[in-house]
Parts: structure tokens; sequence; C-alpha cells
């Protein structure tokens, strides 16, 4: 009997089959699988070609004098400062979120600021017209005469209008909507997204020509198309926002040329995205009146310190089962901090609904705010307020111990830049401590405490 040959391979981990099937049986990737070769078919190898040019070829590297790229502003203060300072030219920028979160209506400002600078721009768009576009932009004010743009799917069109305008900037929105007719598949699909990435980055690294490529994200977040996409670019930001709020967020995850622990703030308006350089503001309460059951602390989001103000409301509970509700705080999270304050200081919430809530919509994740929600807590239970000038933030132990966070100079410095001038941190050791600090009035039951009858 003829000996049969695997004629079908996954393009993401190599995975052969004897017959072409949609979903590879080992990554569990769906349209990976293509076909190799026919049976008998002799396999190309690749061989050494002749000998590179003068000034291609290999050299020690301290003969080299280290060529520097240097950061070109885009004109948006915020997104500068996630990339590093600015686009380097010849860098490929992976740009993802999720529908409607404004990735177009960004990347179109960053346009035409860059367009104002002198710069020409080319802006090829798969998902709108020409005239949708125009009419963003004259929403949002993003008129120029240096901003160009080209409505195509074809990827060899887009090639084209590179080589007819000669941008010196490139924004492709988006990746998968492209299509080379070189290669077969859908587009978005695999095979098409490396082929449409490869080539423009080529462009991109041949001509020294910054690109902007928007990228789309499934239902887990992830970026849509293979895992080699964020491989190849330089640069993988990821725009994020509740659709409830006008608070935007653009965080690094990759970058080759400056870090990844920054975050940009933005808001969206009716005259299109604008920038926040400063949010101390978005996130705390414009009364003048002090209530109870509220606390701000101060939270480190990349190398962002930036205030919150937490928010509790404990009341009596009507069921046999107490609610406890959280929004912007983990669930979790809550829920020790309860036991320690009913194990440690006798506060008896066992019969009471517990709700807990950021101001402005914000998540807090970090241990950092353990302390403030503690207090939130305790000041509405007791109805007693905090004083305006007070904040607070320290992880709290299971054993009531209030540990020292990350960036303890950096918030206690945005705290007092914000009037707060009584912090109170780790250094007041335990909970009973902190709340002493505080003036929150505690009521401690020893038998409670130590398990006692």
């Amino acid at each position: 009997m003829a000996k049969t040959t695997n004629a079908f391979a996954c393009t993401e981990c190599g995975w052969q089959a004897a017959k072409w099937v949609g979903r590879c049986g080992e990554c569990q990737q769906w349209g990976t699988v293509q076909e190799r070769g026919r049976k008998g078919a002799t396999l190309a190898r690749t061989v050494a070609s002749a000998a590179p040019l003068e000034e291609r070829r290999a050299r020690p590297i301290t003969e080299l004098t280290g060529h520097v790229a240097h950061h070109r502003s885009t004109g948006v203060g915020e997104l500068d400062r996630v990339l590093g300072g600015g686009l380097v030219p010849g860098a490929a920028v992976l740009l993802s979120g999720e529908p409607g979160v404004g990735k177009s209506t960004l990347l179109l400002a960053v346009a035409a600021h860059v367009a104002g600078q002198g710069a020409r721009v080319l802006y090829a768009s798969g998902e709108e017209s020409t005239g949708q576009i125009r009419l963003r932009a004259e929403r949002t004010g993003a008129l120029h005469d240096e901003l160009y743009l080209a409505s195509e799917t074809d990827l060899a069109t887009v090639l084209g209008h590179i080589d007819q305008v000669k941008p010196h900037f490139v924004v492709v929105d988006s990746v998968q909507t492209l299509a080379s007719d070189q290669i077969e598949g859908t587009p978005g699909g695999p095979s098409q997204v490396r082929e449409v990435a490869a080539a423009l980055i080529r462009v991109a690294k041949e001509r020294d020509i910054p690109v902007i490529l928007v990228g789309h994200v499934t239902k887990d977040g992830s970026i849509a198309g293979p895992r080699l996409l964020e491989h190849l670019v330089d640069v993988v930001c990821h725009f994020e926002g509740d659709r409830h709020t006008a608070l935007r967020f653009l965080r690094s995850m990759k970058n080759r040329y400056g870090p990844t622990d920054e975050v940009g703030c933005f808001e969206m308006t009716g005259g299109g995205i604008a920038e926040v350089p400063d949010p101390s503001g978005l996130f705390l309460s414009t009364g003048t009146e002090v209530l109870s059951g509220t606390c701000p602390t101060v939270m480190i989001d990349g190398r962002r310190a930036l205030p919150v103000e937490v928010q509790a409301l404990v009341a009596k509970s009507s069921t046999p089962n107490p609610r406890r509700v959280t929004s912007g705080v983990e669930p979790s999270r809550v829920a020790m901090i309860l036991a320690v304050l009913e194990r440690h200081l006798g506060v008896q919430l066992h019969d009471q609904d517990v709700y807990v809530s950021t101001v402005g919509g914000i998540k807090l994740s970090e241990p950092a705010a353990d302390l403030a929600i503690a207090f939130a807590i305790l000041s509405s239970f007791k109805n007693v307020p905090l004083a305006r000038n007070v904040a607070a933030y320290g992880e709290l132990s299971l054993a009531a111990q209030v540990r020292p966070v990350s960036g303890e100079a950096q918030r206690s410095r945005e705290a007092q830049r914000l009037g707060y001038t009584q912090v109170i941190a780790a250094a007041t050791e335990t909970i009973e401590g902190a709340c002493a600090a505080a003036n929150l009035p505690t009521r401690t039951d020893k038998k409670s405490s130590q398990g006692e009858e």
C-alpha cells in the first residue's frame, strides 16, 4: 500500500495532518491548517546567496557608531508618554481596543497633529469611506491639507498609495480588513493578517516611515489574528475604557523604544478625544460637605499616581443573607477586609448589607487600597466622617497588620500636593492604630477577637 503523506500543516505550531481540517488539533486555532505540498513534491531549500554588499556586511560591534533612533512628538502628550517620547522612524505600532472605544478618533487626531507639524500623512481605512472620515474630521477639527485619506481593502492598492503619496507617517485602520490577492484566505484570517502586517512593516523599515496598525480584539479582549502579529511589531498598545464613562486609558504592553509601565489618560467628548494630563479630579468627589463612608487613597497605575475616592454604605440587612455589592474593587478583597474588621475589632457586620464603590468608575486592583476600604466601611458603620485632610493607603493582612506597599514616596507626594496633610500608611503597623490615627471609633470585643465565649 502507498504510504500516506501529511500534506497539510498548521502555520502556527507545525501540527501535520493527512487532510485539511478547519481547526488545528494541537493549538486549537481555526483556519491555520494549510496545504504544505503534494505527495512526492520536492521541497525547496534556502541556500546561501551571493556575498552581501559592503555596507551590509557583518561588522564587530565595537566598530559600529550606533545609530540612535530619535523620538518625534506626535503632538498628543499622553500618547507620547506611552510611546516613550513619540514615534520612532521605521517603527511599527499596533493599537488594539474594543469596538467603539475611540481608536479611530484618537488616530485621526494624531494624524492631524503630525500633519500640522509639516509632515505628510496617509490615513488608509478599510472600515469607513473617505466621506465618513471627512465628517468625523470636521467634527473633531482634524482637517489639514497634508492629511491624505484612502478607503481601500486591497493590500497592493494601499502599497501603491504609499508609493504615490510618499508619506512621512502612515495609519492603517485596520489590519484585519486588508487582504492580499496573492494569499488564499479571507480578510482577517491568520495567513492574510500575517502577510498584510509583514508587508507594511517591511515598507516601514525600508523607508523609515512610522506605521500605526489598528487591530481588532476577540471576546476575551486579546488581539485577533495570529500571535506572530504581536511579535512582528515594535510597539503594542491597548486602548481601553468603559462605555458608561468618558474616560479612556492607553497602556503599552510591548515597547522596544521605551517603558511599558506608562499609562495615558484621555476623555471622550463631543468634539473628539481630549487629553487629561492631570486626572486627579476625575476620581474624587467635588462636594464641599464632609460625608461619612468615604476615604481617599492614592493608587499607582504604571508610573502615574492617581488619587481615588472609595465610598462605602453599611445598612441593616432585611434578609437572612446580607448583600455584599462592589463596584470598581475586587469582591474577594472586600470580603477579607470585612472578616478582619469583625475578627480583630469586634465590628459586627454579619447582619449588615455592605456596598463598596469607587468614584468615576475606576478599578482598584492593588492591595494598597485595603486600608482606605476599611476606613470607608468603618466610617459608614459608625456614621463618623473622616477629616477632610486625611488620606490612607496600605495593605491589610489577615493578622490586622498594615503592610507597606510599593511607591509610598510617590503616593505621599501626590496626596500632599492635593492637600491631604495627614496620610495614614504602614507606619501605624496595625488596623487599630490606623483607626486611632484617623479618629475613627472602634468597638473591640476581646472575647470575640480571641474566639472565647
